[in-house]
């Protein structure tokens, strides 16, 4: 018996700022989507790649909006033949942000760029690398119907094999600490309680947190599916995390499906570029994601039960079945909850015997103030024993603050742009950089009163910086990038059995490097692979 997947909307009638005015995916990764921000455009009326046999006499501009600083790379041509070879001018990058490019690409041949773009176009048609195209009215309402490839880098991105390797030992780590910490009932609620009286979403989950502690609520299976990201930083060389999702860890499907993408492109043009296929490393994250929730369903031994998808209201399934698992695509955010009928379906499904992915606690384990708490002196040894696992989750830690450490945001109010504030909430856009992080603690400060529990600080990390080819809806251009790394987990347990413990493949996403967010659905980055060194 295999378990059988239905999305019901009826159930939870949820909307999500990932997709809200954008297509839906019709891929693995069960949502994505997909919006320009900073394309470079063929002149002509019909373009759809970049491919001058088809555009006898192109011109170029750049198109951004108001969400990406007037900063990049320009690629200065006036014929075909110079686009790829012509005369590279570089702008000013943001403060701290270093520029190594990682490969080459001034002296690469435009006839076979050309090439590349033509078959990475094919592939993606070809093997599903496709989201929902926001410009077509039936997109998401009719299978097969305006699809897009989804924004991907076209040639993977360099990085050291030893902290892909280090990155991939965490995960397992990562994974028992969530397990451990969610236990923890008291810590949970005493970290968050100053966030609580400030932050309304927040309450509302430790709300549903504290009733399952009124009734005993126990979760005797417990399925983390979760995603660990990180920023190679460039002045320390050291791999830092940038945040832990425990809710709707998006991307396995499309991120493997690139790095597929890549070697396939490497196999036919690898010898010409110097570039050897084997060192993109296979990415399971799909396959080893739908095992999980699979075991899971097997844990929960029922045959007949099925596996809840909750998702956005336009993706319509509707079942009277017995439901083993819930697993959450969406809830992470306050849009979900437009009316209080979603808190009570929420509340409904965590008081059910089902499995939650995640369970409420394992979902306030992923808040920024538990990574805050986290990263104190002589947290970690609460929740593990193993001295080493301690030291190398500490080595991966940034530097984080609370909004209560007065040396700190006089520090930040002094060099903003050596910090990011971060308040409690997922799906991207929310974070504040720059002259924004002094002017928001300035007000605070000025209000005096309890909102800062609404936020922390985090240490800024400054990759360096390369240029790359991005392809976004069929076309090709050049930009100054920066890359960031997540790994996947799966962990399952069974009252005091283990049943699955591991790392569970990764997602490479590639943004211009002016941009201080970097959602690929929001339309920041790009998906990408790793290429090890």
């Amino acid at each position: 018996m295999h378990p059988r997947f239905y999305d019901f909307e009826a159930t939870f009638k949820a909307t999500t700022q990932r997709g809200s005015n954008m297509g839906t995916s019709y891929s693995s990764c069960y949502h994505s989507t997909t919006l320009s921000t900073h394309s470079l455009l063929l002149s002509h009326p019909k373009a759809s790649a970049f491919h001058p046999s088809r555009f006898p006499n192109p011109c170029f501009k750049f198109h951004s909006t108001n969400q990406i600083p007037q900063t990049h790379l320009r690629i200065m041509s006036q014929k075909p033949s110079q686009v790829l070879g012509g005369k590279v001018e570089v702008g000013e990058t943001q403060e701290g942000v270093s520029k190594g490019p990682m490969i080459d690409f001034h002296g690469i041949d435009e006839g076979l760029v050309e090439k590349m773009v033509y078959d990475a176009l094919v592939w993606s048609s070809l093997h599903g690398l496709l989201v929902g195209d926001k410009s077509v009215q039936r997109s998401g309402k009719v299978p097969g119907v305006g699809m897009v490839h989804a924004p991907f880098a076209l040639f993977p991105m360099l990085f050291p094999e030893c902290h892909w390797k280090q990155a991939y030992e965490l995960a397992p780590i990562f994974n028992e600490l969530v397990d451990r910490v969610s236990l923890d009932a008291k810590f949970l609620q005493d970290s968050l309680s100053r966030t609580k009286k400030v932050d309304a979403f927040t309450s509302r989950l430790l709300d549903i947190h504290s009733k399952m502690l009124e009734i005993n609520k126990k979760e005797d299976i417990r399925l983390g599916l979760h995603r660990s990201d990180y920023m190679l930083d460039e002045e320390t060389k050291q791999l830092l995390q940038i945040e832990m999702n425990t809710i709707s860890a998006s991307f396995p499907g499309l991120g493997c499906l690139v790095s597929d993408l890549h070697r396939s492109l490497l196999n036919h043009y690898g010898e010409s570029l110097g570039l050897d296929s084997k060192r993109v490393p296979n990415n399971p994250a799909a396959t080893k994601f739908v095992e999980a929730l699979a075991k899971a369903w097997s844990e929960y031994n029922n045959p007949r039960a099925v596996i809840l998808l909750v998702v956005q209201p336009e993706e319509r399934n509707m079942g009277s079945h017995e439901v083993a698992i819930v697993y959450f695509r969406v809830g992470y955010a306050p849009i979900n909850y437009p009316s209080e009928s979603e808190w009570r379906a929420r509340l409904l499904m965590e008081q059910s015997s089902a499995i939650k992915c995640p369970s409420i606690s394992y979902h306030l384990v992923g808040t920024k103030k538990i990574q805050q708490e986290l990263a104190k002196p002589n947290v970690l040894e609460r929740f593990l024993d193993d001295k080493e696992d301690i030291a190398k989750l500490r080595k991966c830690f940034a530097g984080l603050w609370s909004l209560d450490d007065s040396d700190i945001v006089k520090k930040a109010i002094e060099s903003p742009g050596l910090f990011v504030m971060k308040p409690q909430r997922e799906g991207g856009g929310n974070n504040i950089y720059g002259n924004d992080v002094r002017e928001a603690l300035t007000r605070l400060q000025k209000e005096g009163s309890e909102a800062d529990a609404a936020y922390i600080l985090m240490q800024r990390i400054f990759p360096t910086a390369s240029h790359t080819f991005l392809m976004r809806e069929g076309v090709c251009y050049k930009d100054d990038t920066i890359s960031e790394l997540g790994v996947y987990g799966a962990y399952l347990r069974n009252k005091d059995k283990v049943i699955l413990n591991d790392q569970c493949g990764y997602l490479m996403r590639t943004k211009i490097s002016s941009s201080d967010e970097g959602g690929v659905a929001a339309g920041f980055a790009v998906l990408d692979s790793l290429y090890l060194t």
